[in-house]
């Protein structure tokens, strides 16, 4: 019989999404489903517009990663034009990516998932949130916004304001970084450093607390993706593409980012305006009930999948985490749960590069842009937003008017594992018709690990509550719903 839940607070995702949990006769999970109702519509509206236009207008896609738009489309702009960028124009963009993965990851994981992490998935969910953590863990709070503050101080340096900077352009950037600019940065490092060892080690110790999560949050063989430098060393905007299997053996490398239609496919599921990508080798995987084969080509991609692929970090504390890291994962890690981890591992990695590029002298070069016209009518861009690896690939006429536009998101990329970790963590805490909101939580939980950033994804217009429902599966009667609104 139907019933209602209402759950309070909000989801704390990025955008909104329902989740469907399908019983049979004995209560017991069949299938769960994880359902992006949002319309995308944002490349259609694209076309016409001259390709010059995309740096500034693809960043509105998202108020939280408008740097990883501005920077993808940016390179697809430096295809069109079929040119080199400056050296020091590269070495900004960079500078800038890093400060996007640092305000992306620090909001994550001290704004989104600390709350289950830190006052328990049992806490009263009226508390369980960012303000019930600022009152249990003020401490920890305040360095989550601060360290996210950091992030977004290096983007506004660079780019003039923190949100939807108006700065690289196809050809390079418009300014480089100021003197005082480099200062003030530098002032921040001591303190944003100290909170990440401090954040990780506190992770560290809530590992053995939440042991039974890592198990069964998305803990499944996948492939891994994401971009390598030419050495294997850990990479967020140049390099090559690289897959890893869940043993850790690379079954493909040095690929082509510009070549990706060779590689990944494309599927669309009638349940979600959110697409499927796939590794194409292997082929789509068998949906049916959640499962996926070991030998399918769904894949996992952005913190977790880094940290899986690549053979080094390249900076010495990072690098000492990482090889922690394995060892508690053992190895390849296939658990989902230690997305939070690897985020916390990246966010130290990025302080410290950007304390070595600081050091450099082409950070306050004059020459940023090459300039040219329209040289090839196809362009692609390839880098690491904090999510994962970020496509946009722009098709233009002679005179640099947009034919078609597709963005291929790292939310996308991982929505395959998304189904498969909400029906693995359904199946293994749903037992009956009475489902208590901490089990709920726990499914909601799964897709947090992910981090989805699903206004990248679809390109929404309006509001929607995220909506899960546990609907019988021979008699399609809903048994109970949960609405967040």
């Amino acid at each position: 019989m139907a019933k209602r839940i209402i759950i309070d607070p909000v989801t704390r995702i990025e955008g909104h999404a329902k989740i469907s949990i399908y019983l049979d006769d004995a209560g017991e999970v069949t299938d769960a489903r994880f359902h992006v109702t949002e319309f995308r519509g944002f490349e259609k509206f694209c076309e016409g517009r001259p390709f010059w236009e995309m740096p500034g207008i693809t960043p509105r896609i998202c108020g939280i990663c408008p740097v990883s738009h501005l920077l993808a489309s940016a390179k697809a702009g430096d295809n069109i034009l079929a040119v080199q960028i400056p050296p020091a124009a590269e070495k900004l963009r960079r500078l800038m990516n890093l400060g996007q993965i640092i305000q992306s990851h620090a909001l994550s994981f001290f704004h989104l998932s600390s709350p289950d992490l830190l006052l328990g998935w049992e806490s009263d969910p009226a508390q369980r949130n960012v303000f019930g953590l600022m009152a249990a863990e003020p401490k920890l709070a305040r360095s989550g916004i601060r360290m996210r503050q950091f992030g977004q101080e290096v983007i506004e340096q660079l780019g003039g304001q923190k949100i939807h900077p108006a700065w690289a352009v196809p050809g390079g950037v418009r300014e480089a970084l100021t003197e005082e600019g480099c200062d003030l940065i530098r002032g921040w490092l001591p303190e944003v450093q100290s909170t990440a060892i401090s954040t990780l080690n506190r992770f560290k110790d809530l590992l053995d607390e939440h042991a039974s999560e890592a198990k069964i949050f998305g803990n499944f063989p996948s492939l891994f993706m994401g971009l390598v430098s030419a050495d294997g060393t850990w990479e967020h905007y140049g390099g090559t593409l690289r897959f890893v299997d869940s043993g850790g053996n690379v079954i493909a490398d040095h690929l082509d980012p510009t070549k990706f239609q060779t590689f990944i496919g494309e599927a669309v599921q009638p349940d979600s305006y959110l697409k499927s990508p796939y590794y194409r080798p292997l082929g789509y995987p068998d949906q049916q009930s959640g499962m996926c084969h070991l030998e399918s080509g769904m894949y996992r991609v952005g913190p977790l999948a880094r940290l899986n692929i690549c053979d080094r970090i390249g900076t010495p504390l990072a690098d000492q985490e990482l090889e922690e890291f394995r060892q508690r994962g053992n190895g390849t890690v296939n658990s989902s749960f230690f997305y939070h981890y690897a985020r916390l591992i990246e966010i130290l990695a990025c302080i410290e590069i950007i304390s070595l590029q600081l050091e450099d002298p082409d950070l306050f070069d004059s020459h940023l842009r090459a300039h040219a016209d329209v040289n090839q009518l196809e362009g692609i861009g390839v880098s690491e937003a904090p999510r994962g690896t970020l496509f946009h690939h722009y098709q233009v006429d002679e005179t640099g008017l947009l034919r078609t536009v597709n963005l291929i998101i790292a939310t996308g990329q991982n929505n395959l594992a998304m189904n498969r970790t909400v029906a693995q963590i359904a199946r293994h805490y749903i037992h009956g018709f009475d489902i208590p909101e901490p089990m709920l939580n726990r499914v909601e939980a799964g897709i947090r690990a992910f981090d989805p950033c699903l206004s990248c994804s679809t390109h929404a217009m309006g509001q929607m509550p995220l909506h899960i429902q546990c609907i019988h599966q021979t008699t399609n009667v809903l048994l109970s719903e949960v609405w967040k609104d």
